[in-house]
């Protein structure tokens, strides 16, 4: 089904008006017949959009199954969940950041100054943030989605991209890092990824370096972080540990460390992984992603036709929108 959605436009796929006019449960449940089978995809659900399979629509997981791949390789939900989390960058994922703002200057990258405001017209634009303005001649807006809507644009926004900005909301996850000495579940043969029926962490991948502690990586998402992320931090690392133990045995239950982020308490995210549209919005807006308005360009990686919703997807929104200003 995947394969017949166009990346660029899935709204014009030929089941589009059905599949968009339907939950993803829907499918589920028409399709799988056992309780363990629907218990199973739905913690795959949760860790890979951190939503219940009743919040989306379906065309929206079917087009982002098949931008799990690139231009040679078409995706599959086999590589959301293996391809996807194979290989970690040394350092971590700030070093890019870290390099890219070193290969710009410093004084061209501001931290602590969020944007509050952007008044635009033909000519350009003018971005308010804290305690600047800057002048330009485009601005790429690289924030999510929903949270793109809670800049001031001056003049407002056409409605279409409003409305959009209203129905993609990020999904609610929490990713929780237990550190040990060593990674001890090897000595009995295990990988470190589980995925269960049960939460509230229902699936887990392996964080350790190549040399050095052990690091199981748990992730919780939908109803469980709704209900997780309201509970003390004690309760949950004790409730987490316990999911790991289930898994790897009781040796799980004293790390050396523990860490939990609960992404929706986070002021520039609201949530994660990634927005995603319930039923209806790609068929009645889809359209409006990527479309400039004036000078202002949109990315981030909900926006890429390819590894959307990844960094990958990420870095080729920002080549796009770049090449949209340069081509403009």
């Amino acid at each position: 089904m995947a394969g017949e959605v166009p990346l660029d436009a899935p709204w014009l796929a030929a089941n589009a008006p059905d599949w968009d006019g339907q939950t993803f449960q829907t499918w589920r449940d028409q399709n799988l017949a056992t309780a363990v089978g629907r218990q199973l995809l739905d913690g795959v659900t949760e860790a890979i959009w951190g939503f219940e399979a009743r919040e989306s629509s379906l065309l929206y997981v079917l087009f982002y199954v098949a931008a799990a791949g690139n231009e040679n390789t078409p995706g599959t939900l086999q590589r959301l969940l293996v391809d996807a989390q194979q290989s970690r960058l040394v350092g971590g994922t700030q070093g890019l950041a870290i390099r890219i703002a070193r290969d710009l200057g410093n004084e061209s990258v501001l931290l602590s100054t969020p944007v509050r405001r952007i008044t635009y017209d033909s000519t350009g634009v003018e971005v308010h943030g804290h305690g600047i303005r800057v002048k330009a001649k485009s601005a790429i807006v690289a924030i999510p989605t929903p949270l793109a809507g809670r800049i001031i644009y001056d003049p407002p926004l056409p409605f279409m991209r409003d409305q959009l900005t209203q129905r993609m909301p990020p999904g609610a996850y929490i990713k929780a890092e237990a550190i040990y000495e060593r990674p001890f579940w090897r000595d009995d043969g295990f990988t470190g990824q589980a995925v269960s029926t049960e939460g509230p962490v229902r699936s887990t991948i392996e964080g350790s370096p190549p040399s050095g502690p052990g690091i199981l990586v748990g992730f919780i998402g939908g109803d469980d972080a709704r209900i997780w992320g309201q509970r003390s931090a004690q309760e949950r690392q004790r409730a987490v540990l316990q999911s790991f133990a289930n898994f790897f045995g009781p040796k799980a239950l004293r790390p050396r460390s523990y860490i939990d982020i609960n992404w929706a308490e986070e002021p520039f995210s609201r949530g994660d992984p990634v927005p995603f549209t319930p039923p209806g919005v790609l068929l009645g807006y889809g359209n409006e992603i990527r479309k400039p308005v004036g000078p202002i360009h949109w990315a981030g990686t909900e926006t890429s036709t390819f590894w959307n919703g990844y960094l990958e997807g990420a870095i080729r929104s920002g080549y796009r929108a770049a090449d949209e200003i340069i081509n403009s």
